[in-house]
């Protein structure tokens, strides 16, 4: 595609050089830039895109895309735009040829359960037998196919590509985790949603690499209902409301508490699941969904309107809700012991409160948190947490998350400065790795260990380096170890 045509309606401040020229790709990072391709100036946290422009020229970058004023570079066209970010998404959407339009496309936005809600509308989908394509923090998939991911939502240009492999693949609908940065930094902008989902809003993602405050943070979700064709909203949320009385589209809300287009009742938790009635005016119907606690019961409610409003017949519904299995989300360990592991991403004040107060329903025995925050994020969170976890848990681990490059040291102290004072029981033991095998070994009959935080990772991330850290895998080590240890004695 010629470089005129790839950028006809998009806002230009100048332009430089001919417009004849021909795009074969486009590039952000000028370490993939080839020939003929684009080069998109993006300004980062961390660097900056027009510092790297001669290397882009040399790997033989037909054209570029900046904010700065640049002079002039022979043979290479050169436009200049207000955003350079959003431009990518535009000329990334053009370049595949607008595909999100030919998928149905649901996108769920919220501080806690898009990951959980995004799964269970796969299920649904799947059940009532279509190919689905899944975007979000755990992985990528189209149908059961896993894509690596690095980010919950992707960069545009790699998005857009991941949408046209969608309809090359004949996926038929897309359920899409939308986070708040992702949004931010118009990363899906130039997307065609069907449905946009609200799941609530909380303390969360505020830091000198995330949002500012609040209102950064919550403007940047509102996005999405600017996107949209329909909304979907939980209005039993404070801030659902705010977004339902914004929104110029068509809205449905959800909700347990208060009246909505979606309501459950009847609700009964168990310590693997939760049953519920949902009352909407497609009709009524018994939920059962593998996922316990009444945050699961919401996430239900999203899935159950998403499909609904989509045409999905109840039916399908229910068999898709009743399969559902989310990694790192309230997950059990196999163990063989006379104790429960119980693995979650509860990372946020909030999420941390949902996950132990369901376990603290159907504990027989004490309930343990083990749980840490993670470098270079939210620091007001950390005594938050460990109020809660002081609160809720018969006894609490303070440990390590990803201290990325802050010292863990000086994070476990600021977490640790929420329990001091309260009576709790508790102990600091930084390396988690320690942590979890404290905990395995003092656990009794009957209790329920929770590690918080890390859920579906398989990695931690410290200042100089990443490492291998499945919870999955050091709780079945720790044990296999001392089981072998038994026979030696």
């Amino acid at each position: 595609m010629e470089i005129g045509k790839l950028i006809k309606g998009l806002e230009i401040l100048d332009i430089k050089g001919n417009m004849d020229t021909e795009i074969r790709g486009i590039a952000l990072d000028s370490r993939k830039v080839k020939s003929g391709y684009v080069f998109v100036c993006i300004k980062g946290y961390k660097s900056d895109g027009h510092n790297f422009i001669s290397s882009a020229i040399e790997n033989g970058a037909g054209a570029l895309i900046v904010e700065d004023e640049i002079g002039a570079i022979d043979g290479v066209p050169i436009i200049r735009v207000a955003d350079t970010r959003f431009a990518l998404a535009y000329v990334s959407d053009r370049y595949f040829d607008h595909p999100s339009a030919k998928l149905r496309l649901i996108g769920a936005t919220g501080t806690k359960g898009k990951t959980t809600t995004t799964y269970m509308i796969k299920s649904i989908f799947e059940a009532f037998h279509q190919k689905v394509g899944l975007i979000g923090t755990i992985s990528n998939m189209i149908g059961d196919e896993v894509i690596y991911t690095e980010r919950t939502t992707p960069e545009s240009y790699d998005l857009q590509s991941l949408f046209a492999e969608m309809v090359e693949k004949k996926v038929d609908t897309a359920a899409m985790e939308v986070s708040s940065q992702g949004l931010k930094l118009n990363r899906v902008a130039c997307c065609d949603f069907n449905l946009g989902i609200f799941t609530n809003f909380s303390r969360d993602h505020i830091g000198p690499n995330e949002h500012s405050d609040f209102d950064d943070y919550f403007n940047s979700k509102m996005k999405l209902f600017k996107m949209c064709k329909t909304a979907l909203v939980n209005i039993d949320d404070d801030s659902g409301q705010r977004i339902a009385d914004a929104c110029d589209c068509e809205i449905y809300t959800y909700s347990i508490d208060k009246v909505s287009d979606f309501c459950a009742k009847n609700i009964i938790e168990y310590s693997d699941s939760v049953e519920f009635d949902v009352f909407c005016k497609w009709g009524h119907e018994h939920i059962k969904t593998a996922v316990p606690g009444i945050f699961s019961v919401y996430n239900s409610l999203a899935a159950i309107g998403a499909g609904l409003i989509s045409g999905v017949p109840f039916e399908f519904i229910v068999k898709g809700l009743a399969s559902i299995r989310v990694p790192g989300r309230a997950e059990i360990v196999k163990t063989d012991r006379d104790f429960t592991v119980m693995i979650d991403y509860a990372h946020s004040p909030n999420s941390l409160l949902n996950i132990l107060t369901t376990v603290k329903g159907f504990a027989k025995g004490s309930v343990i948190c083990l749980f840490g925050c993670g470098g270079d994020r939210d620091r007001a969170k950390r005594p938050l947490m460990a109020e809660i976890s002081a609160k809720l848990a018969d006894f609490t681990i303070i440990t390590s998350d990803n201290p990325r490059t802050e010292e863990p040291e000086k994070i476990v102290k600021e977490i640790e400065d929420g329990i001091k004072g309260t009576g709790a029981k508790y102990i600091a033991i930084v390396d988690r790795y320690s942590a979890i095998k404290y905990a395995l070994d003092n656990a009794k009959p009957g209790d329920i260990i929770v590690l918080a935080g890390k859920g579906h990772e398989t990695y931690q991330t410290f200042k100089d380096k990443t490492i291998h850290f499945d919870e999955r895998e050091v709780v079945t080590e720790i044990l296999a170890d001392e089981n072998t240890s038994d026979k030696m004695q």
